[in-house]
């Protein structure tokens, strides 16, 4: 237990209870945002003036010189505690015992928490686009190359490799827009709501916010410091990222195995069998799907410890906070390592080879003989289910439909007589004309693709506009708290000067 705390209510704690209940292992993250926050808050309470010029220099004088990376004592209980024992032995208590003037742990750990958050958002943001750019830049090269759809994990019909590329893209986009309309709720400031009730002190909790960087002070004391669902909001973003990156990652695995074959992973992203040298494992993959699970079970924690927690402060919400900084990292990395691999994916050129896709194109059949022959859609259907049948049993393909085999079917199977083109099923079981005929917005056709891509490049350049604006904010902020700091250090040692030769 930390000697600040100690001889006041509690006399002392037992070690083992002070170890189990801290949170100095966890706190190294937020260590950098508390000597900022501490900067700040001494610098509104000296233009309040409610501590002398003199004493806040030399605490800002102090918190300067602590290192961001120091190494904390595991004994204490946090960082906010660390930190003031830090600037004691500096200063002295008399001095340094006014630090936590105004302030409690409880706006100081939700404000650092907000601080790091923001800048962690930030890098994920980045993240989120590195793999849209890697996801764009190989649908480029593939807006012509055929690949099967499937529903049910069937083969369904035929689409490009980059129209399936795009459905990504689209997906993590929507993923960046919830995590951009989450970040301005995180960059609000609670420092000056105390512990519960604000304080009798004349702080401006304006200024600490504006030294900090933040948007606006998030007014409500009880709010301010019990609140943690920015925490939820960003952990129920990163679940919907980690559904996404699963589902990819799926999909890789799947259509990088021998049996489908539609794609190859690059050999610097899979690994072989310890007794197979057949094999080539898709392990980084695997390792991002398990990840992504962690990433769900963390938000499912969080949000179960909070829905049974009553208004106010209470010690189980650092219990939550080590498992957002790890959804973050699990994300970001996974993330960052998909975004290298599509880079290097080789996809096949003659996927459609395969006896097993050759009835994918089958839903165009059916319209031909609605478009062209004023067959209806449910009787269309029909027949060419029976002509798929018939064929399947005779061990035949789509491409060895007659327009005999198919009056035959017609008049069998909804006693209809009709006389088709041979041009016409040839036309419509083609899967490079199947893709390139299904021109309807958010389509297939190559020229469709290429439209999107257009647009997508867009996207991506102004969300990395967005991503640099909000970025450059954050710079601006930091370099405004350090100019004040560095002020008012500059005008007392000035002052003393001047009294030295007076």
């Amino acid at each position: 237990m930390s000697k600040l705390l100690r001889g006041g209510r509690i006399g002392s704690v037992r070690k083992d209870v002070v170890q189990f209940t801290s949170s100095i292992k966890s706190d190294k993250k937020l260590l950098e945002a508390v000597i900022k926050i501490n900067k700040a808050h001494v610098a509104m309470l000296m233009e309040q003036e409610i501590i002398d010029c003199s004493e806040g220099v030399k605490l800002l004088q102090a918190l300067n010189e602590l290192d961001p990376k120091m190494k904390l004592d595991p004994s204490l209980e946090d960082v906010h505690l660390a930190i003031e024992e830090e600037v004691n032995k500096k200063v002295g208590n008399e001095i340094g015992g006014n630090l936590h003037i105004a302030k409690s742990r409880n706006d100081q750990v939700t404000t650092a928490i907000r601080m790091v958050l923001r800048t962690s958002l930030l890098e994920l943001m980045k993240f989120v686009i590195k793999l849209q750019d890697s996801l764009i830049e190989l649908a480029e090269k593939h807006s012509e190359t055929l690949v099967p759809g499937y529903t049910h994990l069937h083969p369904a019909q035929p689409v490009t490799f980059a129209h399936y590329l795009l459905s990504y893209v689209d997906m993590l986009e929507r993923d960046l827009k919830r995590l951009e309309e989450t970040y301005p709720r995180v960059n609000l400031c609670p420092m000056g709501a105390g512990a519960i009730a604000t304080t009798s002190f004349p702080i401006n909790r304006d200024r600490t916010a504006e030294l900090l960087g933040f948007n606006a002070v998030l007014e409500n004391s009880i709010d301010a410091v019990s609140s943690r669902d920015f925490i939820l909001e960003t952990m129920a973003n990163l679940t919907l990222v980690a559904v996404d990156i699963s589902r990819m990652a799926e999909d890789l695995i799947i259509w990088s195995s021998p049996d489908f074959g539609i794609i190859e992973l690059p050999e610097s992203f899979a690994s072989t069998s310890s007794i197979m040298p057949q094999k080539k494992n898709p392990d980084l993959l695997e390792v991002i799907r398990a990840k992504m699970s962690q990433v769900l079970g963390n938000f499912f924690t969080s949000a179960t410890t909070m829905k049974a927690l009553p208004s106010g402060y209470n010690l189980d919400f650092q219990e939550i906070t080590p498992k957002l900084w790890e959804s973050l990292e699990t994300v970001a990395g996974s993330l960052d390592m998909l975004s290298k691999l599509v880079k290097n994916l080789n996809v096949s050129k003659d996927v459609f080879s395969k006896s097993v896709l050759k009835f994918s194109t089958t839903t165009e059949l059916a319209n031909v003989l609605v478009k062209k022959y004023n067959v209806p859609f449910r009787t269309s259907h029909r027949i060419v289910g029976s002509l798929v049948k018939t064929l399947l049993d005779k061990e035949m393909a789509l491409a060895d439909v007659t327009p005999e085999l198919l009056q035959k079917v017609a008049q069998d199977s909804v006693g209809l007589t009709m006389e088709i083109k041979l041009e016409d099923i040839q036309e419509s079981i083609d899967p490079v004309k199947f893709v390139e005929s299904h021109k309807t917005k958010g389509g297939p056709a190559s020229a469709e693709v290429k439209r999107m891509l257009k647009n997508r490049k867009q996207l991506t350049a102004k969300s990395k506009s967005s991503l640099k604006e909000k970025k450059g904010k954050s710079e601006e902020a930091e370099n405004h708290l350090k100019s004040v700091v560095q002020r008012y250090s500059s005008s007392m040692t000035l002052k003393n000067k001047r009294s030295d030769v007076g």
